[in-house]
């Protein structure tokens, strides 16, 4: 009751200036990326016993193509420039020095972000060591240890976006279009480098590249630039039906098992022009969208969705995994994937894993709230030292960042095997990936309050 009392009470409260269509987008794209997962995955189970999850697609390669529909984290990262933009310019306006800004940004932009995504972490990390204790494991639990943590790629990524805001909106003011069209231009020449002229490891740059190109068209959303959405959509989809076509770049808009080349990991010009596409299709719709979402119910529902989101993003999979460990601690005959049978059990799994995310989002959805500012000012001499609580908030996103990348490539099961993972030429363990998040949100967190 309380959570749809707030919900009502917030929208009731909407300003007559508030993008409503950018809140939608942020929910649909988190929802899209869940019902993806959910409808992908593919548990089975050998003749041995062992615990399989594999890709649905990989299986029914026929079903790749709906990737580039199901695929929508462009438009989350697009929805986050529009959204950066406008949060940091408001801080700039209200900030006494324009050195305290960045500090506050960050805090700001990583409470409801990290806060819980540290719950996540200490829960499941708790989980772990409870489970070596115990002497239990084996089968779907190490599975699980190792899936969960995945789909935190994502937020390293948007952490870097964070990060990164105040110089690529500072180039924005000046250079308009030409600076979506200079990391337009980098993917490109990076992916030439790696194809045509197989340079190592160039392809990494486009992890930036690639994903803050689609950040910055927010920046052109936020200031009125993107008056031509369908000319977006037209050259995105063209150009990423031409790449797959006759290019070195596979169908399908996710990582495929066994490809050697991936659309996501690294992200590659093709995945680039999917994301413009997408920008361009959800902004040739804006206008009827946005009317619809003037209905009181249509919009509480948005609310009370914006407030969850996050939480049920990362809980998710465990949903989806408790679904599959019910079933088999009920001895249930886990069907082929794509036969018949699989079909049909299909709405029984999705109802079943998006009723246990709602128990678990109930569980944990306090810890997205914001934090509630607190009575003091900022500290005597924090003027003078904002320089430096710059510099520190730029080290704290950058532990925090690489934290949560290592954490999602290394998983939970590795924290007593001393299993590594390579980021970025350094072997990150799971328990270090845990402290640099720690160190990194809780180094943010004080030098922002100091400065807010």
């Amino acid at each position: 009751m309380t959570a749809s009392v707030s919900a009502s009470t917030l929208a009731a409260a909407t300003p007559s200036s508030r993008d409503r269509y950018v809140d939608l987008l942020r929910v649909a794209s988190l929802g899209t990326v869940v019902l993806g997962h959910w409808l992908m995955a593919a548990v089975t189970t050998g003749g041995d016993g062992r615990v399989e999850v594999g890709n649905l697609l990989a299986v029914e390669p026929r079903l790749q193509i709906l990737t580039w529909a199901l695929q929508i984290m462009p438009v989350f990262f697009f929805v986050g420039g529009f959204s950066h933009a406008l949060s940091y310019r408001s801080l700039g306006r209200k900030a006494p020095r324009a050195a305290s800004v960045y500090p506050a940004f960050l805090r700001a932009r990583l409470q409801r972000l990290l806060r819980p995504t540290m719950v996540f972490i200490g829960v499941w990390g708790a989980a772990a060591v409870l489970l070596h204790l115990a002497g239990q494991g084996g089968g779907l639990l190490d599975v699980a240890l190792r899936l969960v943590a995945q789909p935190l790629w994502f937020i390293g990524i948007y952490l870097a976006m964070v990060a990164f805001t105040p110089p690529l909106l500072r180039l924005h003011e000046r250079g308009g279009w030409g600076v979506f069209g200079g990391l337009v231009a980098a993917a490109a020449a990076v992916d030439v480098l790696r194809f045509a002229l197989g340079v190592p490891y160039v392809e990494f740059l486009n992890f930036a590249f690639v994903w803050l190109a689609v950040h910055q068209l927010g920046f052109l959303r936020a200031d009125g630039m993107l008056t031509r959405p369908y000319l977006l959509a037209g050259a995105g989809l063209a150009g990423a039906a031409l790449l797959v076509a006759y290019g070195p770049y596979p169908l399908s808009m996710v990582g495929m098992p066994g490809e050697k080349v991936s659309n996501m990991a690294p992200p590659t010009f093709a995945l680039l022009c999917h994301g413009v596409w997408l920008v361009g299709a959800v902004e040739r719709v804006r206008g009827p969208v946005t009317r619809w979402l003037e209905r009181p119910k249509v919009w509480r529902a948005v609310v009370a969705a914006n407030g969850i989101s996050m939480t049920a993003f990362l809980w998710h999979l465990t949903a989806m995994l408790g679904v599959y460990g019910v079933l088999l601690a009920l001895d249930t005959d886990l069907p082929a994937p794509a036969s018949g049978a699989w079909w049909a059990q299909l709405p029984l799994r999705l109802a079943a894993a998006a009723v246990l995310t709602a128990v678990l989002v109930a569980a944990f959805r306090v810890f997205e709230r914001p934090a509630a500012r607190g009575g003091q000012g900022r500290p005597a001499g924090a003027a003078s030292h904002a320089g430096y609580a710059g510099i520190a908030a730029a080290v704290g996103v950058t532990l925090c960042l690489f934290g949560v990348l290592g954490l999602s490539m290394v998983g939970f099961g590795g924290l007593f095997e001393g299993r590594t993972a390579l980021l970025i030429a350094v072997q990150v363990t799971a328990p270090a990936a845990v402290g640099m998040t720690l160190a990194g949100w809780l180094l943010v967190e004080r030098v922002g309050r100091g400065t807010s």
